[in-house]
């Protein structure tokens, strides 16, 4: 058997012959120890120093910085709640002695207290003069503070500032406690050390003169070889020789393990950089990825005069996948998309397109080969044909659809920002316009994106300034033409703008959330205003409230119908919810089950506009509601059209098969009102019958017919 003589073996022989040599130098050792500690007390305190300062100007910068760009929205709407937010987050940092925000005629807007004591006042400490003249961020100093100033900007606009005050009294408090520490600690570690102190430098020293030309050729060379590639290693290049040799001895496994470990760090590497880039749901590359490689892009084309087309895709209603069936549901649906999405990208765009997940629902595709207005219409077409085929999830047929929004380079911008951004817009044009289509960007987008914003923005508060009110059309009874009850419609009448149509601002409310405040408002209104029809006598009237889609997908309609006819003691019988047909049957099943809680009240359920939507009668039969209201489209051509004539008596023929009762909207002549009653339907209403009218002209109307 070999023997295997170690490194450790040859270490104690070799300090075996030098450890008289030793003892004499030890001495020499002890004192040089005693001198190192001193100095490096002295030089740790002047680092430690030297760091605290560079972080109080690097953190100071970076809060003034992040304070600057988050106040810039608030700072220019005059919104002291998120300012004083944002500024009483920031001021839990102990290091902050005073946060400062002023406007650009340098008065004070908020200090982050609740009272903002010099609210609109100049600033009179020493600091602020040169503080509120800086245009570019200004570092100055007291003896107790340190003060960074940013300027707040809204693009190229200055509209204030801010001032960012560090306590150098808590900054000089921790650099003392650190010095302390660390001197504590070095002195602790010496005090371990010195008994091993002796042997050990004794050891080395003499191993260092005696044998210094056998370790270096058997020691130092490989463990140089070692550091030479641990350090390419670390500066990314793992392209490095193996070092593993016949060696028999602890450097030869050492130098193995290196080996293994250099191979283990570069699959690592590159697993690092796969997840780095790549989405890991769908396995596209990620908004990363994409960034850097739409930067390259540009780069390759400015100035060669080619375009760019870049697609920014939008999944429709993907939220209420989530919402309803969870998001491992929403999970599948989206590799579902993911995958017709990069066939259709396969298929029309070229060999070049680059396809991206940017998360949650949003895809973004670049093509730029050939004519790519055309090749982007073309891919845009196939995309919608390919998510409008209904998707298979969980034993469930989902129909969702997808908005694309597309623009340009360099004809509508030059920058990857200015790009994403554009088609942002252009997609959240092509959801206003009826989802599940495409729309090219254009200048006049940004215009129409600024009007939505400022609607939706009057329209907050609207209810409570008294702009909006509730409108009552009468419902008549064809056999007797007596008024049976009410359709409650919103309006808005704006102090500026005017009278707002409900088409346009009942969508700002539905895309903005607003509906889910608005909506319980008005169905308020309704049932209260119903009950004091009560009170005239006579026949027992109803009331009609529109349910949006939004309200239906939160799932507690029925709670709040319930506390609302609680609230104002109207029968349930009386009130009626209309949501219209796509509503309902997007969501086949969960529909019916909050429709069948709401049949347990009383309350009575019409489809409004129906005939419009992809559905057809015998969904009736498994989604429990009492009425259709047929749409207007229809009736406007009654007397012209046969084909809606026919389609009309179909609809009201079945409906009445299944014990439904039909309501035709959009009456405006007496020949519609005729062929309608001839053909049994039973209820009407439209400006034949009477326009919308207020509350109290209701009651007035009601109060007529009973005379």
């Amino acid at each position: 058997m070999k023997l295997r003589l170690g490194l450790q073996a040859r270490f104690l022989l070799a300090m075996a012959l030098v450890l008289l040599v030793v003892l004499v130098l030890l001495g020499l050792l002890l004192r040089q120890q005693q001198l190192v500690q001193r100095e490096s007390q002295t030089i740790s305190g002047a680092v430690i120093h030297s760091m605290v300062d560079e972080y109080l100007h690097s953190h100071g910068r970076a809060l003034a910085s992040s304070l600057a760009d988050n106040l810039a929205n608030p700072l220019y709407y005059s919104d002291l709640d998120a300012i004083g937010e944002l500024l009483r987050d920031q001021m839990r940092d102990e290091l902050v002695d005073y946060l400062l925000v002023f406007d650009a005629q340098d008065r004070l807007v908020h200090d982050g207290s609740t009272e903002i004591t010099g609210f609109g006042r100049q600033m009179p400490d020493p600091l602020a003069r040169r503080a509120v003249d800086a245009r570019e961020p200004v570092s100055q100093a007291t003896p107790e503070v340190l003060e960074i100033s940013v300027p707040i900007r809204v693009g190229s606009k200055r509209i204030g500032g801010v001032r960012v005050g560090l306590s150098l009294t808590t900054a000089n408090r921790y650099e003392q406690r650190s010095a302390e520490r660390l001197h504590e600690q070095i002195e602790e570690l010496s005090r371990r050390q010195r008994g091993w102190l002796w042997l050990l430098l004794a050891l080395l020293l003499g191993v260092v003169v005696v044998t210094a030309g056998w370790v270096q050729r058997t020691l130092v060379w490989p463990i140089r070889q070692l550091a030479a590639s641990a350090r390419r290693i670390e500066a990314g290049d793992y392209s490095v020789r193996q070092h593993g040799g016949k060696r028999n001895d602890e450097l030869g496994d050492l130098q193995r393990a290196f080996d293994r470990m250099s191979e283990a760090v570069a699959r690592h590497d590159r697993e690092v950089r796969r997840m780095a880039y790549t989405d890991a749901l769908t396995g596209l590359s990620n908004r990363l990825a994409f960034r850097d490689a739409l930067e390259h892009r540009l780069s390759l084309l400015r100035g060669t005069g080619r375009q760019l087309a870049l697609l920014f895709a939008d999944i429709d209603d993907f939220k209420r996948v989530n919402d309803t069936l969870g998001h491992e549901a929403g999970d599948e649906v989206l590799l579902q998309c993911a995958t017709r999405i990069r066939e259709a990208v396969r298929r029309h765009g070229g060999e070049d397109a680059l396809l991206s997940r940017f998360g949650g629902d949003e895809f973004v595709v670049v093509v730029q080969e050939g004519d790519v207005r055309t090749v982007a219409t073309r891919l845009a077409e196939a995309m919608v044909g390919e998510l409008r085929r209904p998707l298979e999830v969980q034993q469930r047929q989902l129909v969702l659809g997808i908005s694309i929004g597309i623009t340009l380079f360099p004809e509508d911008a030059s920058s990857a920002t200015a790009l994403m951004k554009n088609g942002d817009i252009a997609m959240y044009q092509a959801k206003m316009a009826g989802k599940n289509g495409y729309r090219f960007y254009s200048r006049a987008m940004d215009h129409a994106v600024e009007r939505r914003v400022h609607m939706e923005q009057e329209l907050r508060g609207a209810w409570e300034r008294g702009e909006l009110s509730v409108v009552y059309q009468p419902v008549c009874r064809t056999t007797d033409g007596k008024v049976v009850g009410a359709e409650a419609l919103l309006r808005w009448q704006h102090p500026m703008l005017g009278t707002i149509a409900p088409s346009v601002f009942i969508d700002v409310a539905e895309q903005s959330g607003l509906i889910e405040s608005l909506g319980p408002r008005v169905l308020h209104a309704a049932c209260a205003e119903a009950m004091r029809w009560m009170e005239l006598g006579g026949e027992k009237l109803f009331v009609s409230v529109n349910i949006s889609p939004r309200q239906l997908r939160r799932g507690d309609l029925p709670d709040i119908v319930a506390d609302c006819l609680r609230e104002t003691g109207l029968p349930a019988s009386c009130l009626h919810l209309e949501l219209t047909e796509t509503a309902v049957l997007t969501d086949e099943l969960q529909a019916a089950a909050l429709l069948a809680r709401l049949h347990s009240t009383g309350v009575k359920v019409w489809l409004d506009d129906f005939g419009t939507g992809f559905s057809g009668l015998s969904h009736l039969r498994r989604v429990p509601v009492d009425g259709v209201k047929i749409d207007r489209s229809f009736v406007a051509d009654l007397q012209r059209d046969p084909d809606d004539l026919a389609l009309t008596t179909a609809i009201i023929a079945m409906a009445h098969s299944l014990g439904i009762t039909v309501v035709a909207e959009g009456v405006e002549k007496e020949a519609q009102y005729n062929l309608l009653a001839e053909r049994g339907c039973d209820l009407v209403q439209g400006y034949w019958l009477s326009h919308p009218v207020s509350a109290a002209e209701f009651t007035h109307l009601l109060a007529r017919r009973t005379r």
